[in-house]
């Protein structure tokens, strides 16, 4: 795993969501993507929340960002909760500072009153004969102190705009190349509101050259905003701010059905919902790196570490990327079954115990079932959510049959296949797979000429309430003898 990027302590990235709603899997993506380029090069990956929209942000989305990275093992080395030389961490709590900027970029000529409504905006087009939708216009830039403080007597209170420079704008994007924005195409924009507020066009990027940033690398969405951010760059350092114009690197979309971009409210984008359903981290990282980048073209599989020691941004495709629910839960059954056995079983534990089947802290006679257990579905589950539907059977006292499973393999065809079954296990010594199946093979598959899949399917749902369940033999073994029993006779009841 050869990579031609050198390492280099001074570099310093930073993944900085907004606490608003549940965390979604693009925006890990980029926190993937940024953390593997700082350990890539031993840098510092900086944790930033950006929490200045009051209306929006919740302290719960907050909470689950951090639970969420924790859980995911992208640890930061600045950040809420770990501090660093650069704090605070949350914007929040940084608006001294950007009172301190906005004055020293008003007073070097970078910021400017402007008074003008969006009707008004809109009006000055249609009169020029122009798209009445193109923006604001530059209109205020150059208004006299006489106009100012007539549309104060007025009663408007101005906001700040920043004054874009009158050339070409551009930079090599570390994912896309040579990118260019011509002279005009990016007006002048607001940065701080009427009510004195900084707006993130400002703060993201004071933030980012006071924390000494050195490389930015987020989604595409943000790209048209590049020209705008790097001429606030030039600016701040010509005002003794920032030291450097970082480095862009634009990530590309992730998709979801119909190529859509993957919306927030679509379920597949919510990184709760895998968690829930049993993902584990190593799986679910293993495939959100995918979305764009790939260790080999011929290798699907790796871990995270594996993943820091390869991790070129230069590689990574500028194309649209698809988010395949299948391949993930792919991906996510192979690391399932490179965990080491008893590993495995102990991440059952939650989802066991989340199903009320097991303690949340196992009886000895729990963990040693689950231990033994756990080799007969670690080949067959997807996800460690399936664990309650899989092996649920062994840990409860009575099942319920599925309705459906009732009549599709437990109606009158099924009641000689019980009588022979309870007929042949009752007082079987040893109580033991093989012993268990050599007596099911001889009394139902010889005995009553029936195909394998005929014979076992009543004796499965009898047994453990599925058509689809672990190994029959070794999970009879596993439920004893007595209950083993008990069950065949009460399925064989409902037959009548």
């Amino acid at each position: 795993m050869s990579t031609t990027l050198h390492r280099d302590p001074s570099v310093r990235v930073r993944f900085c969501p907004s606490p608003t709603g549940n965390p979604h899997v693009g925006l890990v993506r980029t926190c993937l993507f940024n953390w593997a380029f700082a350990r890539h090069h031993g840098g510092t990956f900086v944790f930033r929340i950006e929490d200045t929209d009051a209306a929006r942000d919740s302290e719960e989305s907050y909470q689950q960002l951090l639970d969420s990275l924790r859980w995911l093992g992208l640890d930061w080395d600045e950040g809420p909760e770990v501090g660093g030389p650069y704090g605070p961490y949350r914007q929040s709590e940084r608006r001294d500072v950007y009172a301190d900027v906005v004055a020293k970029l008003t007073d070097a000529g970078y910021l400017y009153e402007s008074f003008s409504t969006a009707e008004e905006i809109e009006a000055r087009h249609r009169a020029a004969g122009r798209d009445p939708k193109l923006g604001y216009d530059n209109h205020d830039r150059n208004l006299t102190d006489a106009e100012k403080d007539a549309f104060r007597a007025a009663g408007r209170s101005p906001v700040l705009r920043f004054r874009m420079p009158d050339d070409s704008i551009g930079w090599t994007d570390l994912v896309r190349g040579d990118v260019t924005f011509a002279p005009g195409t990016v007006p002048d924009y607001v940065v701080v509101r009427g009510n004195g507020d900084p707006l993130y066009p400002l703060v993201n990027p004071v933030d980012d050259a006071l924390m000494r940033i050195t490389h930015i690398l987020r989604g595409e969405d943000l790209l048209p905003s590049t020209p705008r951010q790097i001429a606030l760059y030039r600016a701040l350092i010509d005002v003794g701010v920032a030291e450097r114009v970082p480095e862009f690197g634009h990530l590309p979309y992730v998709m979801g059905e119909g190529n859509k971009k993957l919306s927030k409210r679509d379920p597949q984008a919510n990184l709760l919902h895998y968690r829930e359903r049993g993902f584990l981290p190593e799986g679910l990282l293993n495939y959100l790196a995918l979305l764009g980048w790939s260790i080999a073209e011929d290798r699907d599989i790796f871990t995270l570490r594996e993943m820091t020691e390869a991790f070129d941004v230069r590689r990574v495709s500028p194309n649209p990327a698809r988010f395949d629910g299948k391949k993930c839960e792919a991906i996510n059954a192979a690391h399932l079954r490179l965990l080491a056995p008893d590993d495995f079983a102990e991440r059952l534990v939650p989802y066991l115990a989340g199903a009320g089947l097991v303690s949340p802290e196992p009886t000895e006679a729990e963990r040693a079932l689950i231990t033994a257990a756990a080799p007969l579905v670690q080949e067959r589950m997807p996800v460690l959510g399936d664990a309650r539907g899989m092996l649920g059977f062994l840990f409860v006292k009575d099942i319920t049959v599925d309705a459906d499973v009732q009549a599709k393999v437990l109606g009158p065809d099924a009641a000689p296949v019980l009588d022979a079954t309870i007929a042949v296990l009752d007082g079987l010594a040893p109580w033991a797979a093989p012993e268990i199946e050599n007596a099911l093979k001889s009394a139902l598959v010889d005995g009553l000429g029936l195909k394998p899949r005929k014979a076992f399917a009543p004796v499965r749902a009898a047994i453990t309430g599925r058509t689809v369940s672990p190994p029959l033999y070794e999970s009879m073994e596993l439920l004893g003898a007595e209950q083993t029993l008990a069950r065949l006779r009460a399925a064989r009841e409902t037959i009548g």
